[in-house]
């Protein structure tokens, strides 16, 4: 079995990128893995196996106090990053909880992954929209300091600034905006998060996720009403204010992320005008973040149908009702109207 990254494939087993030998080739006496010497060696760039010592050294140094934006190698920073979520999702099939939350921890000060997410929040759509601080990450120089300014202790967000878009039926959509610095943390956070959200997540859920989208859905859709046992009715659904009524307790709860980071998100508030306002349950629209907490939320609903619609025929257990999620947008169907 073999792993390739950004098209290419190095010829080492699975274990070996997720860091397994890498560990156990620089530290042979220790029989588990010291995450804070993990840290500066995943950021410090071995010269045995990574070759780019002599290639931008302050770049990827673990506390440096610079950062060249325009001299970042980019492959290395997304085969870093890949690395860890892979030992992440290893780490939690094997139901080995203590050692995600220190790969989550390592991945979240790597300066790796702040680049990723300084990258991700200006260079999308969003880029030039600010938040209530009012400045945009427009210059290279300015996602250098960027970088080096995203760190969880003393961390505070900002209000949301709350702005409405029109929707197809007439009403009008609020939106959060958080501020660059809001985004980029967020953006961060979710790289640690998304590997365990893959994993949990239902098998037909197909908003919001990498690798799929609403063709996948349709896809799937026509194949229930071109198979043998074809469903004879449909039901669309969609959740009423969705992301704006999920219980901050249970995603406080029920979410494996850093609790401290994520209560002070869901509880920071928005700025409508000049008026503070509290947010006292939700996930904003407009956040990064915010669709992986929706789609971590509903995600059961299709093991709760099946568990309670489905008829066994000899040995096979078929399902009675079919649900095809995409967020909060539901079209299940069943065999029979009831």
């Amino acid at each position: 079995m073999r792993a390739e990254e950004g098209g290419g494939s190095e010829c080492r087993p699975v274990t070996g990128r997720i860091g397994v030998e890498a560990v156990s080739r620089h530290h042979p006496a220790r029989k588990r893995a010291d995450f804070r010497r993990v840290l500066h060696h995943e950021n410090g760039c071995d010269t045995s196996t990574e070759s780019c010592a002599e290639e931008r050294p302050a770049a990827h140094a673990r506390s440096g106090s610079t950062f060249e934006w325009r001299d970042t190698n980019w492959s290395d920073c997304h085969r870093r990053v890949r690395s860890l979520q892979l030992r992440i999702v290893k780490a939690w099939q094997e139901g080995r909880r203590r050692k995600v939350r220190a790969l989550q921890r390592m991945l979240t000060r790597s300066l790796s992954g702040k680049a990723l997410a300084v990258r991700r929040v200006t260079e999308n759509q969003g880029k030039r929209t600010a938040g209530v601080d009012g400045p945009t990450w427009s210059t290279p120089d300015a996602k250098s300091t960027a970088v080096l300014s995203l760190k969880r202790r003393g961390y505070q967000p900002r209000p949301l600034r709350r702005v409405y878009i029109p929707k197809s039926n007439g009403k009008m959509r609020p939106l959060g905006i958080p501020t660059m610095k809001d985004r980029a943390m967020q953006a961060l956070y979710l790289l640690a998060l998304e590997p365990i959200a893959e994993c949990t997540a239902d098998p037909n859920s197909y908003g919001f996720r990498p690798k799929r989208s609403a063709a996948d859905a349709m896809v799937r859709c026509q194949l229930i009403f071109a198979g043998a046992e074809r469903a004879q009715w449909v039901l669309e659904g969609d959740i009423k204010a969705c992301f704006d009524n999920i219980s901050h307790d249970w995603l406080i709860a029920h979410v494996p992320v850093d609790k401290a980071i994520l209560r002070k998100w869901l509880k920071a508030g928005f700025m409508q005008g000049r008026t503070l306002w509290p947010t006292e349950a939700g996930t904003p629209q407009g956040g990064i973040i915010s669709p992986v907490l929706a789609n971590i939320a509903l995600d059961g609903l299709e093991l709760l149908l099946r568990k309670n619609f489905s008829r066994r025929t000899g040995t096979k257990h078929l399902d009675k009702v079919h649900l095809v999620r995409y967020a909060d947008d539901g079209v299940p169907r069943t065999h029979e109207r009831r």
